[in-house]
Parts: structure tokens; sequence; C-alpha cells
């Protein structure tokens, strides 16, 4: 599969992303030209995804520095558009500051740290899911485990490998997963969409199952653990994911089961205090009233549409990231190694 999102350097330069849209039926890249483009992409989730949406940000300050040379508030202007697109994930705006601390040094310069933040990634998400990957080794069963994911944190979400799922990926590499069981994710569908066809690439044994029916299976025994990524994790250890979220987590917490949640630094946002500092993004009510362009509901139905919901810290087994671990109400931080392309390999 191809990067998630990555540059294409013929001619002026552009973002190319895989268009999550049309999954499972197409796989296509789309290539984005402007800043325009891309936060009509990342707006209507061909780009999505926490750490997918920061390599986004960086690469949209690209565009404009290369496309807006010599006029260093111009860039500013569409670097704020860019991280203002989805403001749950704290993901986007970091990508966005990372490459505007370059401007200073001109177009190529920023396209560099962009194009930098890329190579990272994977080598994160590889420290990262096997950091995961032990902790749940260790609380869980000795035995290949069933687990359930919600929404998509796969290679999908960010730009190689994944989050959730690269530790899924992970686990099923030593011989440690029975089964996936996967929630759809209402109202777009990721879990079916996008979760399934990663699981089926990646040759591991899955189902998928309505949204409601996970807490039931939590309920029933049929889950050792839940794992699932996230868009802003606070500093209490409260963590925005995916809606849904929350409720899997409340049915775990009363049937013992573990919930880790496995993001990158990145996404650990020590400024916002607590989940009830994190604003939950609202999207569009046709998005409920309707089912892949099939209405479903009066078209003047009233609609809540929250993309995130907030799972306490204290409901989470664990928050794990490639240099720290969330636990029993405090981070422990571990010196990560350097994250750099050759790791990866």
């Amino acid at each position: 599969m191809d990067r998630t999102v990555d540059w294409d350097g013929s001619g002026e330069g552009a973002v190319t992303a895989v268009d999550q849209r049309a999954l499972p039926a197409e796989y296509r890249l789309r290539r984005l030209a402007t800043v325009d483009e891309l936060v009509a992409a990342i707006a209507d989730l061909t780009i999505r995804g926490a750490p997918a949406l920061g390599a986004a940000g960086a690469l949209g300050v690209a565009l404009a520095a290369r496309r807006h040379a010599g006029d260093p508030a111009r860039v500013r202007d569409e670097a704020e558009r860019v991280a203002a697109v989805r403001p749950t994930a704290v993901n986007l705006r970091r990508g966005v500051e990372r490459a505007l601390a370059r401007l200073g040094d001109g177009p190529d310069a920023v396209l560099a740290e962009a194009c930098a933040l890329l190579d990272e990634d994977e080598a994160i998400n590889r420290r990262m899911g096997r950091r995961a990957a032990d902790l749940i080794t260790a609380v869980c069963p000795d035995r290949p485990l069933r687990v359930l994911t919600h929404c998509n944190s796969g290679a999908l979400a960010a730009v190689a490998w994944g989050t959730g799922l690269g530790a899924v990926r992970e686990l099923a590499g030593r011989g440690r997963i029975a089964e996936v069981l996967a929630c759809e994710t209402r109202p777009l569908l990721q879990g079916a969409r996008l979760t399934v066809w990663e699981l089926r690439e990646m040759g591991v044994a899955h189902r998928l199952c309505v949204d409601s029916a996970g807490p039931s299976a939590i309920a029933r025994g049929l889950v050792d653990a839940v794992i699932v990524g996230a868009d802003r994790i606070a500093a209490n250890g409260d963590a925005a994911n995916k809606i849904g979220t929350y409720a899997l987590a409340c049915a775990a917490a009363r049937h013992g089961v573990p919930v880790v949640v496995v993001a990158p630094e990145s996404t650990v946002d020590h400024a916002t205090r607590s989940g009830a500092d994190i604003v939950i993004e609202e999207r569009a009510a046709d998005e409920v009233r309707t089912v892949a362009g099939v209405p479903t509901a009066p078209p003047d139905t009233p609609v809540y549409n929250p993309a995130f919901d907030v799972t306490p810290g204290a409901l989470l087994a664990a928050v794990v990231t490639e240099a720290a671990t969330f636990r029993d109400g405090a981070w422990t931080v571990e010196a990560p190694a350097p994250v750099t392309a050759e790791a990866a390999r």
C-alpha cells in the first residue's frame, strides 16, 4: 500500500493521499495541488486519522510556502486554515506548527521538515506497537487473544503501520491474535470500510459487528481486550476517540476487560488538563440522515452528530505511546530510542 499521505515532487509539487472515502470498493490516490483542495480533503475525510492529519498539516504548510514564497503572512493564514479544519485532533495543529517553525528558512526547509515528519511516522508506530503488545501480553490471558477495536487506527489512520491496529499487527506477528471483532463505526463506517479492509490485507481473522453489539460481546465474554487509537489525550489520561468508544469502555470496566489506547506522543496534549476541556467536533447532519447518499430519515430531522467522545483515564488499563505509558493515574516516561526512517525497517 502507498503511504496514506505523501509528497509528490513533480511539477510545482502536491500532496498525495489515499482516498479513504472510496474504500473498500476502490483503492485510489488523490493529488491535492492547492491548500483549498487539501482543506476540503481533510474536511470530507479523504484524509483522516490523527497521525495522518498531522502529516497532512505539515504538508499543507509546505504547499502554502511554495505557492506563496516571499509572503509569510499569507502562508501563516493558509496554515491556520489547515489547522482549524478538525479541532479535536491535536496532531493536525502540531503538524502545521512543526512545519511552520521552518518558514523563516524558506520553502525547501519547510518541505524538508514536513517530509521528516512523514519518515518518522512508521518508526514511531512500530515502537509504540511493540510497547503496547508487551503490555497487553502481560495483562491478558496467555493464549491467542480476541480483540475488539473501534473505528480505524491502522495504516490508513497514519502514514504507515498504524496505532491501535498497529499493536494488533504486532500481536498477530507474535501469534497472539485469535480474532479481531471490528465495530462498524457509524455513521461513516470507518470500521466496516477501512479496518476490515486492512485486516483482510493483513491476513488476520476478523468479524464485523454493529456498534451496539460491541458492549454485548464484552458482556458475553467474547472479548479479551479492547484496543483503540485516539485523536487527543489529556494530561490526566482522558482520551478522545471516535464516538462509541466510551460505551465500550464502560462495558469493559464492568466486565474486567482491559481497554488500551495506543497513540503517538503527538496526540498527548499536556496543556489540556482533562477531557472536559477537549473541543468535540460536530459533523454534518446528513451523515446521520443518509447512508451512502440514500435517505434513512426525513430530510428535516434534527441530528446530534458528535465525531468523538471522551473516555476517562480511570476506565483505561493504559495509554501507550512510543515513549510513555499512562497507567494507574500517572504517566511513566521511558527514554525513547532515536526515531529514524531506518528504525522502521
